[in-house]
C-alpha cells in the first residue's frame, strides 16, 4: 500500500472516530485523486468533472459506514466511484460512451449490467414479501415511476393509500434488509 494510500486510510480512520479535520484532511486528499481519475476518463466531457466529483464524494460521505478498516481502502473506494461513472455514462448514453478514452467501459458496463439484474432480481424476491397494499404502490411509483394520482387510478386506490402504502412498504423492506445483514 503507497504512503499515501495509508495517509487517506488513516485520515478515514480518524474522521470515523469524529476527527473532523481528519475527516476534512481525508476528503481534501480524495478530491485530488478522483478529479485526476476522472478527467482520465471523462475526456470527452470535462465540463461534467466536477459534477461527477461531488456526487461521488457525497456517496462517500453517505457510505462512510460501510468502509471495513480489514478491507483496502481503494477497494472500497473504487466502488463507489465506478459505480456513479457509469450511472454518469449511462445517462449520457452509450453512443457518446464509444467516442471517450475509457479504457475499462467494457468491463464496467458488463459488471454494472450484471449487478443491476442481480438487483433486480433480489428486489423482486423482497418486494414478493410484501403485501399487495404495499408491493403494488412502491412497483407503480418507486419502479415504474408514476405519479401518486396515477398509480392510484390505477390500483384503484386513493392517493392517500397509495402514499401510505409506499412508506410502509419501504419501511417493511428496509427492516428486512437490515435483518438479513
Amino acid at each position: 500500500m503507497s504512503d499515501e494510500q495509508e495517509r487517506l486510510r488513516g485520515l478515514l480512520a480518524r474522521g470515523l472516530d469524529g476527527d473532523e479535520a481528519a475527516y476534512r484532511g481525508f476528503l481534501d486528499g480524495l478530491v485530488v485523486r478522483l478529479r485526476a481519475f476522472l478527467r482520465r476518463r471523462l475526456t470527452r466531457a470535462p465540463d461534467e468533472v466536477e459534477d461527477l466529483l461531488q456526487e461521488i464524494l457525497l456517496a462517500v460521505h453517505n457510505q462512510r459506514h460501510s468502509y471495513d478498516p480489514a478491507q483496502p481502502l481503494t477497494a472500497w473506494l473504487h466502488a463507489i466511484a465506478r459505480y456513479k461513472l457509469v450511472d454518469c455514462l449511462r445517462r449520457r448514453g452509450r453512443r457518446e460512451l464509444l467516442h471517450d478514452a475509457l479504457d475499462d467501459a467494457p468491463e464496467l458496463l458488463a459488471a454494472a449490467d450484471e449487478e443491476a439484474r442481480d438487483a433486480r432480481r433480489d428486489l423482486a424476491k423482497l418486494l414478493q414479501t410484501l403485501p399487495p397494499r404495499q408491493r403494488l404502490p412502491i412497483e407503480c411509483v418507486k419502479l415504474e415511476g408514476l405519479s401518486v394520482a396515477e398509480a392510484a387510478h390505477r390500483l384503484a386506490m386513493s392517493e392517500s393509500a397509495v402514499k401510505v402504502g409506499v412508506h410502509r412498504g419501504l419501511k417493511a423492506l428496509a427492516a428486512k434488509i437490515r435483518d438479513d445483514a
